[in-house]
Order: structure tokens, then sequence, then C-alpha cells
């Protein structure tokens, strides 16, 4: 079985990858019988040069491997056939600017296997760049909240090396007595606790952090079941509310009236109460100033977020009277950083942790007739149609139905 490494064409580029050297090395050492190529690339995080001192081949031939594997979509003219992939296609939520990707990959009698749904049995991800998300996340809005009330100016996380070179510049940070309001408890609202823990801020309770004034700053994390609450009345949970997230509404209003600060690492799913309104954000109680929104859905959930924002511009400003887009600086703005691809400006670190979610999970599957059914559950395309799985998908290949603009 020979896996080629791809280089990465998309605009603007992506420097990670899913396999470090330090990984190809551990996979081959585990699986012998493997053959690893990698395509020659100026903009990857390792260099070319870096593989070849793992003895790793270094070669343009990725038409010689069965397997080849990238982090974001490839562009059409570079997809060869009757080949395996792997690469987020941005297909699954009927995306229609990668709609002409997937017909392509269908053509071409491609078989595409999505990152995004390599899974477990009971559904969880495997392999995900979120912890990085809510790690760089949270750098970026703590940054965002010293440059918005101008208290100090953290450097950007793109110009830093890594996961400790990011918390060595937090913690030179003194912030006031600030209330932070973190959304989120799986992969991107832990990796933005890593970082408000690793600043010694302290944790409380959602009753203290509600009802009670500190004199240091405090974060509260809280999930699903803390911000939405059942229509009737009726006691809810976590579990009822995944299950009829229609049956709830926000509850989190009473957050934004005493937050300074608002992490946004939560998953938003169909049908779930947007967490608060363009109204609500109109309030004279409303207090958030600044919004990190790691999750960055458009339009939804978080109303500030009118738009992604990007690595090299990632802050502006939400004017909550006129709805409108403005400078961040402006005394009524909301600062709003909403980032899309975050994982992008630590590419090494979160290299690092993909390969080796990627080893464990998925390299195995290759090699034990998918016992575990990996390798099924993320196929979406094989002999030139889309799986069973993937079916629904049928009519936005053909030009028919609503299709998705995120």
């Amino acid at each position: 079985m020979k896996f080629g490494i791809i280089r990465e064409r998309k605009n603007p580029p992506d420097r990670r990858v899913v396999l470090t050297p330090d990984a190809c090395k551990k996979m081959l050492a585990k699986f012998p019988e493997a053959e690893i190529m990698v395509e020659p690339s100026p903009i990857r995080v390792y260099t070319d040069e870096e593989y070849r001192e793992h003895g790793l081949n270094v070669t343009q031939e990725m038409e010689n491997c069965d397997v080849l594997i990238g982090v974001k979509e490839v562009p059409i003219e570079y997809l060869i056939p009757n080949k395996k992939y792997f690469f987020f296609s941005h297909t699954i939520k009927k995306q229609s600017y990668n709609r002409n990707l997937l017909r392509a990959v269908l053509e071409k009698n491609i078989e595409l296997y999505d990152h995004e749904v390599i899974t477990g049995v009971k559904g969880q991800r495997l392999v995900a760049f979120g912890r990085y998300a809510g790690i760089v996340g949270a750098y970026n809005g703590l940054r965002t909240y010293g440059l918005k009330l101008g208290l100090f100016q953290l450097p950007k996380a793109e110009t830093l090396a890594d996961q400790q070179a990011l918390i060595s510049e937090l913690r030179k940070v003194k912030l006031p007595n600030i209330k932070i309001i973190l959304t989120g408890r799986g992969r991107v609202g832990n990796g933005a606790k890593e970082m408000l823990d690793a600043m010694d801020i302290k944790k409380v309770g959602v009753a203290d952090f509600l009802n009670k004034t500190f004199q240091e700053p405090v974060y509260c994390q809280i999930d699903a079941s803390e911000y939405n609450k059942r229509k009737d009345g009726v006691r809810g949970n976590k579990s009822n509310f995944f299950a009829h997230p229609e049956e709830y509404k926000s509850n989190f209003f009473r957050f934004a009236k005493v937050s300074d600060l608002y992490i946004a690492g939560h998953f938003y799913g169909d049908m779930a109460p947007y967490l608060f309104t363009r109204e609500d954000a109109k309030s004279p109680d409303f207090k958030i100033k600044v919004v990190a929104d790691i999750s960055c859905d458009i339009d939804g959930p978080v109303a500030t977020t009118i738009r992604p924002s990007t690595i090299a511009d990632p802050i502006y400003g939400y004017d909550a009277l006129t709805e409108t887009e403005v400078d961040y600086k402006n005394p009524h703005a909301i600062a709003v950083m909403a980032v899309d691809n975050l994982p992008c400006e630590l590419p090494r670190d979160a290299s690092i942790g993909f390969g080796e979610a990627f080893v464990k999970y998925v390299i195995p599957a290759f090699f034990n007739g998918d016992e575990d059914g990996v390798l099924e559950r993320a196929r979406m395309t094989k002999n030139g149609k889309l799986t069973k799985r993937y079916s629904y998908l049928q009519d936005y290949v053909d030009g028919l139905g609503v299709v998705n603009s995120e």
C-alpha cells in the first residue's frame, strides 16, 4: 500500500500536513509493508528536507500512490483519476462553492474520504483540528480584548512558534477583573480552556459568575444545557436538548448581562435556538465588548458574526444599533474575531496532533480489513457514485434543491 502526502494547492495557502515526518516514521515502524511518498512543497510547515532526514522519499510521482492524503480541497485540475483521496471536501453540508469538486471526484472515479466524517462506532470524530482552533481562538480573543480596550498589544499567533510561545505571551499580560464566558465542552471549548487555565484565570461556577463580583479576572465554561432551557418550563438536560432542540429557547442573555469577553467554542446544530439575536445585542443590558467566535457560523447563533475574518485582518467591529460593520475601536462597536481557519496559525502543533490521531485510528484500517468500519463510514464516493451514507447529496450533485453557501 503506497501512501502519498500531497502538496496543498488551495488559496489562501495552508501550511498544515496530515502526516508529519515523525508520524510517518511511527507509521512505517508499525506497518512496514506500507510505503510513503512526499510531494515537494515550498509552503509546508515541515520542509522537504525534514522528510528526507527521516528517510522518506520526496518525489513528484503521486500517480504511483494508492492513497493520497491532504488537508484542504484539491483543485479539480490536480485530481488524479482512480485514486483514494483524504481531504476536507467541504461538501457534506451541500456547500455551493464545492459542488463542481464533488462532481469531478465522481467523474474521475475517485474514492473520497472526508476527514470531517472519520468517526468511531458511536459517531464521535476521531481526527480533528478542533483543539487547536480553541487554543488559537482563545489567544486571539484575549489579544482582541487588549486592542479593543487599549490595554495591551499581543503579537499575532501566526508569528509565534507553538502553543507554549502563545502561553508565554499571555502570561505577560495583566487582565483587569473581567468576566469571560466560554461556550462548549468539546475539543474546541476545552482547547480554549487550556489557554485560560495557563494564564491562571480563576474558573467559577454558573451561580457565582452570574451573581458575584470578583476582584480578579474569572471565567465560566458552559454547555448547551446551561445556555438553553425548555420552552414549556420543564427541566431539560443535554441529551434531551440534542434530541429535540426545537423544544428549547436560549437562556444565554443572563450571561451576556455580566460578561465582558465571550469565547464561542460550541457546536451549533440545526433547529437549535440562536444564543443571542441582533435584538438581544441592542439591549442596554448587553455587556459583552469582545466576541471571539471560534465556531464562526455566519448570520447564525452568535448575531455579531456577520462575516468570517481572516488571519491577515482578524478583527472587525459590529454596531448593534445599525447592525452594520464598523471600526472595532469605535466606542459603540462590539469587537469580533471570527477567523474561520484558526488552526492554520499554529500549523506545526496542529499537524502533530492531527497526525497522531490519523496514524492511530485511520491507517490501521487499511491493514486490518477495516474491522471497525472507519473507512466505510468516511467513504463518500465509490465506483463513480455516492455511497449509501452520502446519497442525500445526489440532488446537490445534480444541481437540484437548496445548497448551503457556507
